[in-house]
């Protein structure tokens, strides 16, 4: 998500200008425990000290996004209504967002020229697996490597328009830029 979070910070023409906190991962299970989301909202915000924003990203699986989404922000804006906050839930997985855009990532990181590309990447079960069958034997996709680096490059534009919760990751990326801007003194020229 950092990565995703500077490429989108170029796009809006704030190269650079974005200093992003080391993410605090948890998994969605235990954010979705009463309090978890909250606290975990919380110790964001101390890490930000008041000035920027706050972006929580969820791996939604078997919910839908729509429905359980607007529950949660209201939870994580509640915990913390001083500052910009904004939650997203990547339907299913994350990586469903690179196969939404498969002929970007096609021929790099271990992955066939010829990749072949998913009518729905947001109804496959198991993403990162998915990824990894398309891989040679003897490889498979690692989260720790792959991510970031597929996430450095991957078609945002294809992305969306595959995949509805990147189409709403969009949209959010860019609203809370934009509030981020207007709350912190001598971030817009």
């Amino acid at each position: 998500m950092p990565v995703l979070l500077r490429r989108y910070a170029e796009l809006v023409g704030w190269p650079g200008r974005l200093h992003v906190h080391q993410p605090i991962r948890q998994p969605a299970s235990k954010l979705l425990k009463d309090g978890e989301l909250e606290r975990h909202v919380e110790l964001a915000a101390r890490k930000v000290g008041g000035l920027g924003g706050i972006f929580v990203l969820l791996d939604c699986e078997d919910d839908c996004p729509a429905v359980l989404g607007p529950i949660l922000l209201a939870r994580a804006r509640k915990a913390r209504s001083d500052l910009p906050v904004s939650l997203v839930l990547a339907h299913r997985e994350f990586e469903a967002w690179f196969i939404g855009s498969s002929a970007s990532i096609a021929g790099k990181r271990n992955l066939p020229v010829s990749l072949n590309s998913h009518p729905a990447p947001e109804t496959i079960r198991g993403c990162k697996e998915w990824l990894s069958t398309q891989m040679p034997r003897g490889y498979g996709y690692d989260e720790v490597t792959d991510q970031p680096a597929f996430a450095s490059f991957f078609d945002l534009g294809a992305a969306k328009a595959a995949c509805p919760s990147f189409e709403k990751c969009h949209r959010e990326l860019l609203w809370l830029l934009q509030r981020v801007a207007e709350i912190t003194p001598g971030f817009l020229v």
